[in-house]
């Protein structure tokens, strides 16, 4: 499963620059960064992405993709609909377990068996935001937020 999550930043100055490069994006309320995962099917996350904010999901999704290895199938959300991405996947034989969004003038099927164990890359980042500093974004570098949230990740998720 593929998926990604806001992270709000405290500690807000203005945008400085190299901002960017520190995985930070203007938005409204400030700086916000985005966490980028692509978990197992037991919601254990495989890879993590941080990126700023404002960046789109579906262009990170290639990334995840590459980092991940061989997979059978991807289950995501409406977000990754693009036929860019279903004809990378369908020439690495993956099944593509995406809804169409409503834009589309033919949708295409999905299997929603299957598209109902999406749950839980949603609950690994409940486990996640569990930790503070994840939840909030306190580090001024990129490297050191991601850090965090790579313990995070395999202290809530590998090891039980």
């Amino acid at each position: 499963a593929i998926d990604s999550t806001h992270i709000k930043r405290i500690a807000q100055p203005a945008v400085e620059k190299g901002a960017f490069e520190q995985a930070l994006g203007k938005s409204g309320d400030g700086c916000t960064s985005k966490l980028h995962a692509l978990a197992d099917g037991k919601g254990r996350p495989r890879v993590l992405i941080l990126t700023a904010g404002n960046i789109n999901d579906i262009t990170v999704a290639a990334n995840l993709i590459d980092r991940a290895g061989p997979l059978r199938r991807l289950l995501a959300d409406r977000a990754y609909d693009a036929n860019h991405l279903r004809d990378r996947l369908a020439a690495q034989n993956i099944q593509a377990v995406i809804p169409s969004t409503t834009s589309r003038r033919q949708p295409i099927a999905y299997d929603r068996r299957a598209y109902k164990a999406r749950n839980r890359i949603e609950r690994l980042w409940c486990r996640l935001k569990d930790w503070r500093r994840i939840a909030t974004r306190y580090d001024k570098l990129a490297r050191n937020f991601l850090s965090g949230a790579y313990i995070a990740a395999i202290l809530t998720c590998w090891i039980n």
